[in-house]
């Protein structure tokens, strides 16, 4: 049982240890201590926001109110809340697709062993080049029956799972790594793939929402005045707008999900399609249209790889992290436990006592010359 003053000790020792978000290499955005993980395009998250809250909030401001005049049996209420549950429906999907780990392989702390054969994978030793260390560049690995040829990875030191590929802006390597979406400021890849499928397809069914209701609304203005559509959008001129921005933004966002829906029924990612162009060769993920759906959507989310709450190794107080930043980059950093400078400051205790005595020496012989030369 420890005493309450060795406990704050102990706590303050504790809190005063790095932890893995505040060293990591990538050029990821965290937030809330490390329990939120954003791409380092991260601001580009409110220009997203504005895009969908402000045409939704001139919807409600301007039209809103007519359709509910309009429909007087309550069909005008469940468009304007159909069109808030749909709002905040997607800003959640927003924000889950860029706050998550899009999942992110941790880097190796050495390359790999030459001799390792744990992986299962065999080298193409005659084929592939070798890296810096000496390490293969390529290894072929099976998978349904096709060998698949896996790269090395020379900043984070290991050999890619299969379709992992290497991020450029995150700088990290990213499972089933599909693009890097400016749009959420995040990797898509194997977590986070699926939010952003649902976000890209419920926008889509707002534009449409949106469409619709201010179409409606233009239509119902036209009856009423026995006007044509130019009168009737001069008499309301956000209508108009609304459809016209909306009409643009459909053949963007619907366009992506008819891409998305095809990628997923086929199993393919969208590097893999511009870089790969399976529908040219067998694509050794395709297992039919509907496991190949049922992986997407019905599969469990799987553990992110990364604590990035985790304390690094090593009692070390935080300023000696700070000094090798290269020997981290190479991956060959450690924990440094206060113990293991006991011994080293013994030694330079002892060598300082043997400089000054080897000095008193040197120093006499020096007065002695000076004498002479006198």
């Amino acid at each position: 049982m420890y005493s309450p003053k060795l406990q704050r000790l102990r706590a303050v020792d504790s809190s005063s240890r790095l932890r893995v978000y505040q060293v990591w290499k990538g050029r990821n955005k965290f937030f809330c201590g490390g329990r939120i993980i954003f791409g380092p395009d991260v601001k580009s998250i409110f220009l997203t926001l504005s895009l969908i809250l402000i045409p939704v909030i001139l919807f409600w401001a301007f039209v809103a109110k007519h359709l509910i005049s309009l429909y007087s049996h309550g069909g005008g209420i469940i468009l304007v809340v159909s069109s808030v549950l749909l709002t905040a429906y997607i800003i959640v999907l927003l924000f889950l697709t860029s706050g998550t780990d899009p999942g992110i392989v941790p880097r190796n702390p050495q390359p790999p062993d030459l001799d390792d054969d744990s992986s299962g994978l065999s080298t193409d030793w005659g084929g592939s080049q070798s890296s810096a260390c000496g390490v293969p560049l390529t290894k072929n690995v099976s998978i349904n029956g096709i060998v698949v040829k896996v790269k090395y990875c020379q900043t984070c030191m290991l050999y890619r799972p299969p379709r992992c590929s290497h991020c450029s802006i995150c700088n990290n390597c990213v499972e089933r790594f599909d693009h890097h979406c400016p749009w959420v400021g995040q990797c898509i890849g194997k977590r986070n793939y699926r939010f952003f499928f649902m976000f890209v397809s419920s926008t889509t069914l707002l534009c449409l929402h949106v469409l619709f209701s201010c179409s409606i609304n233009i239509t119902s203005i036209m009856h009423k005045k026995h006007c044509s559509m130019w009168m009737a959008i001069q008499q309301s001129p956000v209508s108009g707008i609304l459809i016209t921005y909306t009409f643009v933004i459909c053949w963007f966002v619907g366009g992506l999900t008819t891409f998305h829906l095809y990628l997923i029924s086929s199993n393919q990612t969208t590097y893999e399609n511009f870089r790969y162009q399976y529908d040219r060769k067998m694509n050794p993920y395709n297992v039919g249209i509907a496991r190949n759906c049922m992986e997407v959507f019905c599969s469990k989310m799987p553990r992110s790889r990364n604590n990035f709450r985790a304390l690094i190794k090593g009692d070390s107080p935080v300023g000696l992290y700070k000094g090798p930043t290269t020997d981290v980059e190479m991956g060959r950093r450690r924990g440094i436990d206060a113990d293991d400078f006991e011994d080293p400051r013994n030694r330079i205790g002892n060598l300082g006592r043997l400089e000054r005595c080897r000095t008193q020496p040197r120093h006499d012989h020096l007065e002695e010359r000076r004498g002479n030369w006198r």
